[in-house]
């Protein structure tokens, strides 16, 4: 009975190890893809303070896998060219820094920090 106890244990605690690394929770790929949104809107509105930050968020935050940066690059870039045809709609520094603030609490509760990571605050 203990054998059949210790099997059981190995392979649930197995399966993740096994898991396809590009496989992504589909709300964490969403956070991140918000976050690139974010930092392209706030490069061409030249923001850097808020870009970053949000570049901290993703480094902190986000698995380092393929999948996740190219998505935090494909919006980045995105946000950035929409953006800059049209710099007169940039948000006000106050903006940026609320939505910064979501995405941090979105990210916590999908993505939290290992224990031996350092933990720096976000803001600015």
């Amino acid at each position: 009975m203990p054998r059949t106890l210790l099997l059981s244990l190995l392979i649930v605690l197995a399966g993740p190890a096994a898991a396809d690394p590009d496989s992504v929770p589909a709300a964490a790929l969403a956070a991140i893809s918000d976050l690139g949104r974010l930092n392209g809107q706030a490069l061409a509105c030249s923001q850097m303070g808020s870009a970053s930050q949000a570049k901290k968020l993703m480094i902190r935050h986000a698995p380092k896998t393929r999948r996740y940066g190219e998505v935090f690059e494909e919006q980045t870039s995105e946000a950035f060219l929409a953006q800059g045809r049209d710099l007169t709609a940039c948000p006000s520094a106050g903006d940026f820094s609320r939505r910064l603030d979501d995405l941090s609490l979105r990210l916590q509760s999908l993505l939290p920090v290992g224990p031996t990571a350092t933990q720096t605050p976000v803001t600015p």
